[in-house]
């Protein structure tokens, strides 16, 4: 098998530019349509739709590398990083705080140069204790193939699936050299289509003996931002991704045993993009839905921990909220928490699940605000 890496022409990619030119015009147009209605939104909820974002895009990045991250700690470590008050923050893992950090410093510094240092930097935050799961990696360095030839595989341990190998390891540092040269010469191509290649050319070479995947999405990101030339994300590719993933491994290996024509490869990158901008209504729906929640409550008029409870619920709270987990979340006695969520249940803003006993559970109320 020949990979397109083994290719004497690699890696000058090329591609059907009038396939490509429709879909790149209605990907573009997305982008300024939902650019135009974000900015519409006012500051506080511009804020809000990119928390959210920026939450789900971390955690299914990490979420694609079967890695699953604690919902609170990434919105925590995102909100403290971008000097946003959402309350009460909870403690943040290190882990947490790195793949933040990576994501953070693509998004909001895109407009800075790619380097070999800066790469290393993600790759460092990525793996602070120096290990992937149990097992010791080489961090901030180039792979070597000591373990073998680097494959590119999916699906779980005993059934996993190659979908074809990376360049041997003593090709690396030109590799690399040959991506961050090319990724700093003054564009020539529109920045969406430079953020597909990016995210193929990247993926291809596999430099680092894992987190490949998360940083491909990074400099694929980083890229998008540049497209748009803004720092505030309203839709997440790599939630896209997760959501077609199947699809993404599939035209992943068939480029890589095809020849240097990427055309599929780009269409369906677009495909996936313009996907992700329309899931941004979705995102603007919750924003819209949690602040009118708010003002018809009057929930500024609770106390911080009826705040934190209620917002808790309003971002998506996974499971059900007890008197129990309620006083774990506030950090108070059951007896406070208890007395919390009844003047809540009072004042029409929670509602008691129909399963009562030992089992009592709450949820937001669907009725319109009492008085």
């Amino acid at each position: 098998m020949t990979y397109i890496h083994e290719l004497d022409e690699w890696p000058n990619f090329t591609w059907n530019a009038e396939r490509v030119a429709s879909q790149l015009g209605e990907v573009r147009h997305s982008q300024g349509k939902l650019s135009g209605r974000m900015e519409a939104l006012g500051f506080p909820l511009q804020e809000e739709a990119v928390l959210r974002t920026l939450t789900e895009d971390v955690l299914k990045s990490s979420e694609i590398e079967g890695e699953i991250l604690d919902k609170d700690q990434v919105r925590s470590s995102i909100a403290r990083r971008l000097g946003m008050d959402i309350g009460a923050l909870a403690p943040v893992d290190r882990d947490v705080e790195g793949v933040v950090e990576m994501m953070l410093d693509a998004t909001q510094n895109y407009d800075k140069p790619l380097s070999e240092d800066r790469l290393f930097g993600w790759h460092a935050a990525l793996f602070p204790t120096g290990r992937s799961g149990m097992s010791r990696i080489r961090v901030a360095a180039w792979r070597d193939d000591s373990a073998g030839p680097m494959q590119v595989v999916s699906g779980p341990i005993g059934r996993t699936r190659v979908h074809f190998e990376a360049p041997k390891a003593d090709r690396l540092p030109d590799e690399m050299a040959a991506f961050v040269t090319w990724y700093n010469r003054e564009p020539v191509i529109d920045p969406v289509l430079r953020a597909a290649l990016a995210h193929l050319w990247f993926v291809t070479v596999h430099p680092f003996e894992d987190g490949n995947g998360r940083i491909a999405r990074a400099i694929a990101d980083m890229l998008l931002a540049r497209s748009e030339r803004s720092q505030q994300r309203f839709y997440s590719m790599s939630a896209q991704i997760r959501a077609e993933r199947n699809g993404y491994y599939d035209i992943l290996e068939q480029t890589q045993k095809g020849d240097l024509d990427c055309t599929p490869w780009l269409i369906w990158f677009l495909d996936c993009l313009g996907h992700a901008i329309a899931g941004a209504d979705q995102t603007l729906a919750a924003v819209l839905a949690k602040h009118d929640f708010l003002e018809r409550h009057k929930v500024g008029d609770l106390n911080p921990r009826q705040r934190q409870l209620v917002t808790r619920l309003l971002d998506g709270y996974e499971g059900k909220l007890t008197t129990t987990k309620a006083a774990q979340h506030t950090k108070t006695s059951h007896d406070t928490a208890l007395r919390d969520i009844e003047d809540l249940v009072k004042r029409g803003i929670l509602q008691k699940d129909k399963a009562g006993g030992r089992s009592t559970s709450y949820s937001l109320s669907t009725d319109e605000p009492q008085g």
